[in-house]
């Protein structure tokens, strides 16, 4: 590797993240994006589409979700989709523009009985030439490699925020069991995909934390999610104070600096944010989206906006698209719909 690329390190200390986060914004900026460079074309964005499998009754308490069974979000709960139901919609992602395909399933851990279903899922998709990611919870060794064999490229679990902070948040799992998720994903042979979200009534020293618990890990996630909160009706947070734009922006550019080599996904949150406020991400490192209206149960940008930002930017402008984006939008909307035709699920709600 050339000598001049930025060093990989994983041992971060609380004071040095602590000074980037204090940087003047300029500064900050100006060192992460050099960084990027150094790994990555800075018009190139990696898109992903990400699809609810399973929606809802999850027992988890996380303060943010609005899937979780023991808060009233009048979000109803829905069974696991058809497998041929997942593969058209993979298409059509494929079609707009996707070159990813994620899954997601409101588990906390998937059962015996789920999985082959899941695997079948998994293969159906990679025929297709997309990459694949899910989460689907909670892994033991077994599933990850089952998972792994089946040819899944990422498995997505966040560690959402610092050490300190976790217990505000969730308390139906600990955070030794997500970080032994992660080792069980690693072992297997797949790619993490882990990050965590921002604006949830934590500190400055809360994303200091979450960020340096995902750079010391002993290898960086291959892709760093950063969502913003959406708030949601009947959830905990639901009347949770806006975070400083800039704050985000600052949280983007930090993970960038610290983990130089992996994809920084700009996450949840983005339907809230403007144009302006996106590109400022994108220039501090994040190159990494979801693509489409529906992201599992809350509202992003419609898929024909993202074309759109990124003819202004410049960005992937030789990115093949042969199905107009609406339509995946509209695919979307309609797997997140409760009137689907009943012979597309079958029953796995837990």
């Amino acid at each position: 590797m050339n000598e001049m690329l930025e060093k990989l390190r994983h041992d971060w200390q609380q004071q040095e993240v602590a000074e980037l986060f204090a940087l003047p914004m300029n500064d900050l900026l100006f060192r992460a994006q050099t960084i990027h460079r150094q790994y990555f074309d800075p018009n190139q964005v990696q898109v992903s589409t990400l699809l609810s499998i399973k929606t809802g009754a999850c027992p988890e308490d996380c303060a943010y979700c609005p899937q979780s069974a023991r808060y009233d979000t009048k979000l109803e709960k829905e069974k696991l989709m058809e497998v041929e139901a997942v593969i058209e919609k993979a298409k059509a992602a494929k079609a707009a523009g996707s070159d990813r395909f994620c899954m997601g399933a409101a588990w906390r851990s998937p059962r015996a009985k789920d999985m082959p279903y899941v695997l079948a899922m998994v293969e159906g998709v990679k025929d297709l030439g997309m990459e694949t990611c899910m989460t689907l919870g909670m892994l033991d060794q077994e599933k990850s490699e089952q998972l792994a064999n089946a040819g899944l490229d990422y498995y997505n679990h966040n560690l959402d925020t610092s050490p300190e902070y976790y217990g505000e948040i969730i308390t139906t799992r600990t955070y030794s069991d997500r970080l032994d998720t992660l080792q069980h994903v690693r072992d297997s042979g797949m790619k993490v995909c882990s990050g965590g979200i921002v604006g949830m009534g934590e500190k400055e020293k809360d994303r200091i934390g979450l960020l340096r618990q995902l750079a010391n890990l002993p290898q960086h996630p291959d892709s760093v999610p950063i969502n913003q909160l959406v708030k949601v009706e009947g959830t905990p947070l639901e009347t949770e104070g806006d975070l400083d734009p800039f704050e985000f922006i600052r949280t983007i550019a930090v993970a960038r600096i610290m983990m130089p080599q992996s994809h920084v996904r700009l996450s949840a949150g983005r339907e809230e944010m403007s144009e302006e406020m996106q590109s400022m991400c994108f220039f501090a490192g994040a190159n990494s989206i979801f693509y489409g209206e529906c992201l599992l149960t809350t509202p992003n940008p419609a898929a024909n906006k993202d074309q759109d930002l990124f003819r202004k930017l410049g960005i992937n402008s030789d990115h093949k698209v042969t199905q107009p984006p609406q339509e995946l939008d509209d695919l979307l909307i309609a797997g997140a719909a409760k009137t689907v035709e009943s012979d597309m699920f079958y029953s796995a709600v837990t």
